[in-house]
Formats: C-alpha cells, sequence, structure tokens
C-alpha cells in the first residue's frame, strides 16, 4: 500500500479526559477510507487531529511522508493547501453568493484574475452536479442537498490530494445520500484523490468505501472491510442495512 496518511500510537486528551489511547492506522493513496464509531467514540476528533485543528498528546501523525507535530506553522499550512475539507454542516458563507463562496480559497491563495476564479468555481460547480444558475444563488436560497455540493465544490478548488468529508451524508434524505455516494465515487475515479471519511451511513460504507476503521472506548476496534465486519461482534452489532439508519450501537 503506498501510505499517503499514517497514525501511530496517537493519544488525544482534553484536560483528564483521553479521546483516543495509542490508535494506529494507515491510509493508502487513492483510498476511500471510513472512521465509524458510536456518538461520542472520536470520530469528528480525530479528523479534526489530521487538519491540525486538536493538540496531539502522545505519538504520530505522518501526512504525505511528514511528521505533522514537527512542521512550522507555515509548512502547515502549505500542506493543509494540499487537503480539502467539507465539514459537516458546510460552513458557506451566507453573504456571499454560491459562486464566492467557491472561489474564496483560491482568490486567498492564488494571484488569479477573478474572471478565471470564477471559471474554476464554475467547473468545480457542474463537477459536483449543479446547474449553471446556482452560481448566483445564496446559500439560503439552497436544498440541504445542494448546499453539501457547494461545500464540496469549494473543498475541491485548490485540485486537493486528500478530501476530508465530515458527515457529509448527515441531514440528506435517503435518495440524497445515494446520489452524494454516487458522487464520491465519480471524484476519486476522475481526479485520484484519497478520501477520509467520517460517517454512521452504513449505505456509505457498502456504496463506497474501500476500508474503515470503528473506534469504541477511546481504541480501534476494527481495522478492515464491510466484508470481513462480522469480527467486531464483541464490540457491537450493526443494524439492518438502510439507508439512513444508524449503523453503530453499543451491545
Amino acid at each position: 500500500m503506498n501510505t499517503i496518511i499514517k497514525v501511530s500510537h496517537l493519544i488525544t486528551q482534553f484536560g483528564q479526559r483521553i479521546i483516543h489511547d495509542d490508535i494506529s492506522f494507515e491510509v493508502g493513496r487513492g483510498e476511500i477510507f471510513g472512521i465509524l464509531g458510536g456518538s461520542g467514540s472520536g470520530k469528528s476528533t480525530l479528523l479534526r487531529t489530521l487538519l491540525f485543528l486538536n493538540p496531539i498528546k502522545g505519538g504520530e501523525v505522518f501526512i504525505f511522508d511528514e511528521n505533522v507535530a514537527l512542521l512550522s506553522i507555515p509548512k502547515q499550512e502549505r500542506l493543509l493547501r494540499r487537503c480539502g475539507v467539507l465539514f459537516q454542516f458546510g460552513a458557506l458563507f451566507s453573504s456571499m453568493s454560491v459562486l464566492e463562496n467557491v472561489g474564496i480559497l483560491l482568490s486567498e491563495y492564488s494571484d488569479y484574475p477573478k474572471k478565471i476564479i470564477d471559471e474554476n468555481s464554475k467547473m468545480w460547480l457542474s463537477l459536483v452536479g449543479l446547474p449553471p444558475h446556482v452560481c448566483s444563488l445564496y446559500p439560503y436560497e439552497l436544498s440541504g442537498g445542494m448546499k453539501k455540493r457547494v461545500a464540496l465544490a469549494r473543498a475541491l478548488s485548490l485540485s486537493p490530494e486528500i478530501l476530508f468529508l465530515d458527515e457529509p451524508t448527515s441531514g440528506l434524505d435517503p435518495a440524497s445520500s445515494e446520489k452524494f455516494d454516487e458522487l464520491i465515487l465519480k471524484l476519486r475515479e476522475l481526479l485520484g484523490i484519497t478520501i477520509v471519511m467520517v460517517t454512521h451511513d452504513l449505505d456509505s460504507v457498502r456504496d463506497c468505501m474501500d476500508r474503515f476503521i470503528v473506534l469504541e472506548q477511546q481504541k480501534i476496534v476494527f481495522d478492515g472491510t464491510l466484508a470481513s465486519m462480522s469480527e467486531i461482534n464483541s464490540a457491537g452489532e450493526l443494524f439492518e442495512c438502510k439507508r439512513g439508519r444508524r449503523i453503530w450501537k453499543k451491545m
């Protein structure tokens, strides 16, 4: 496996509370990799740690073969520009149009003229399945599924090598969730991008993930494919595989 992310004996802690206790895993280049677990298991905390948003108490995190804890802030910023992030609720700027939302990163980190930035934004919006008229709309005029796609277009606007997704199908109806999973597969095929996804949706695991980990009680209790999921019976069980159901519950 050509490893693009390596987490080794990671410990994260807030005050006296340990969130992750000596966890290790790797993500291969071009994989669609999932982070699963029950409420409070530390899924989103782990994602935020990979994005330098939470401190590392112990262990190491390597991204692009760089030990992130040893990087200066400028080097961390350069590394992050090779990554795209879709936050759970989209985090669109309400005062900006869709086109402005998608183009904001390129405006911040490039010297391209506005015309080029707008054309680039339109290209990404088209790639994520949104029609041209959406460009002039504002977030309050969009459905939940459309907001997710706009936020995804923005996350892709710097042509990242790794795409981080935090609960990308949360709040979507079953049909929209299924279409979003299809879009994720399409993006991986077209762009060769590595995707790391926090989710609780078994259908997303089934439909688009190559491999995933399950977090429980500060540890990784499973690392593998859905086909080998039966190995975690000592830690939990799955709900019936129907879109919209939560996948994880404690015994």
